[in-house]
């Protein structure tokens, strides 16, 4: 079937609910950093699934690992069950995440399918720890496509879902174009407005991801997450570290919060901790994770493949070398985009607003024009698209940021060469290569 019939199939077949598109991509492998279409055609990825390939596509470790547990699986879940890859994995998650100094009682974690599961129990278990419902969470944030998770997530509130009642949003500190009009200003200004929300002292938990990354890989100015780790303390309340998108190395540390030198009381995680595998976690305080008991079932949930999965990741993990190389790899696509975005010659760096990011979590603002700064999300959606056409997979975010989220494991040369790709993509779509028409199938976001 060729990747043309492959997607009209798909057009026929499968829910639109559950559809986020830009182009029509359709592949039938995966090896690397690498997608292969139905007819040979190789495409660089640099979105590794949303970060959820994050050690890429067929990793030999995590294919033994899998492969071994499909074998001879315990059953499917540790809902009424125990088995050893389940406790195995918790233990070991325990063991990487740091826990406060002064927590009071033992830790627990919560096995789960994805993110959007981990943060609704999470959540849940604030409030039910706390005597609270009210959520503090952040604009332009996302949790979780169900439940509480999907209710406290300014984008999918944007987009019109309902916000959860007891939320309360309050705007994502940014540099780049701060709301307040000065950055000097954005983080006192958004910590006021937390701290006037916590002060009724009705606020189970604060939400937050320690880089923004559907709402525009908006990095965390210096003192804003300490501000709310202080802000907690005073008032409370608990302070989740949303760690399922941008944790497990990608920021060039295991965990993005070591960058601000704050540490949560909740972190969860998802996506590449199951290697392309449902897979989530939520670690913190067992008075948030153990009540009430048998409250959140789900009946495949630590499933032993998943878990073997899980725990292949943290082994990688721990050796290092995929963090290493994030650093490393991450200031070099960052060099890169910089040194473009600085070419007078080039037609299409003058949209380029910002490159901002850590480790391979990189953000590349598209704008009408570098001094008027107004985001321009048609041209965005055309470099994705024309990117795509060139080989190169890459999704925008917040209507006009290309989000780079490349494997950990990718090489100097394919840094250099998703670099060549992408910034020829933004020059042609500059000049018009790419038409409205093309584009117009695809909403995205």
């Amino acid at each position: 079937m060729s990747s043309p019939s492959l997607y009209c199939h798909d057009e026929q077949a499968i829910a639109g609910v559950e559809k986020l598109r830009f182009f029509p991509l359709a592949v039938e492998s995966g090896r690397g950093c690498v997608l292969v279409e139905p007819g040979g055609r190789e495409l660089l990825d640099f979105s590794a699934s949303w970060t959820a390939s994050g050690m890429g596509h067929g990793h030999p470790d995590i294919v033994s690992a899998v492969s071994k547990a499909i074998a001879t699986a315990p059953g499917a879940s540790i809902l009424s069950m125990t088995h050893p890859d389940g406790v195995a994995l918790a233990e070991q998650l325990l063991a990487l995440v740091p826990s406060r100094p002064s927590l009071d009682g033992p830790r627990r974690v919560y096995l789960g399918h994805a993110g959007s599961d981990a943060n609704d129990v999470a959540l849940r278990g604030c409030r039910h720890a706390t005597g609270r419902s009210g959520v503090i969470a952040f604009q332009g944030g996302y949790h979780g496509g169900l439940g509480i998770a999907q209710g406290v997530s300014g984008i999918h509130v944007d987009s019109g879902s309902p916000a959860d009642p007891h939320v309360t949003f309050a705007p994502y500190p940014a540099s780049y174009q701060p709301h307040t009009g000065d950055a000097a200003t954005v983080v006192p200004e958004t910590l006021r407005r937390v701290r006037l929300a916590l002060a009724a002292r009705t606020i189970a938990a604060v939400i937050v991801e320690p880089l923004q990354s559907d709402g525009g890989l908006l990095v965390p100015p210096p003192g804003f997450l300490e501000g709310l780790r202080q802000l907690c303390d005073e008032y409370g309340s608990y302070l989740i570290f949303d760690e399922v998108k941008v944790g497990l190395g990608r920021t060039g540390f295991l965990h993005a919060f070591e960058h601000d030198g704050v540490v949560p009381d909740i972190i969860t995680l998802g996506k590449a901790l199951g290697g392309g595998r449902p897979l989530s976690a939520a670690i913190g305080p067992a008075a948030v994770l153990d009540h009430p008991t048998a409250s959140a079932l789900m009946t495949t949930v630590g499933n032993p493949v998943s878990c073997a999965a899980g725990r292949a990741v943290l082994e990688l993990l721990e050796e290092g070398e995929p963090v290493r190389n994030a650093a490393e790899r991450g200031k070099q696509l960052s060099g890169l985009l910089h040194a473009y975005a600085c070419a007078p010659v080039r037609p299409g760096s003058a949209h380029v607003g910002d490159v901002r990011g850590r480790g391979l979590s990189i953000g590349v603002e598209i704008v009408k024009s570098r001094d008027g700064k107004m985001p321009d999300d048609k041209l965005t959606a055309k470099t994705a698209f024309r990117a795509w056409e060139l080989g190169l997979v890459a999704y925008p975010v917040r209507g006009n940021v290309l989000e780079l989220t490349p494997p950990l494991t990718v090489s100097e040369l394919e840094i250099e060469r998703g670099v060549e790709l992408l910034t020829r993509a933004i020059d042609d779509a500059a000049l018009g290569v790419v038409s409205d028409a093309a584009i117009e199938p695809y909403s995205g976001w």
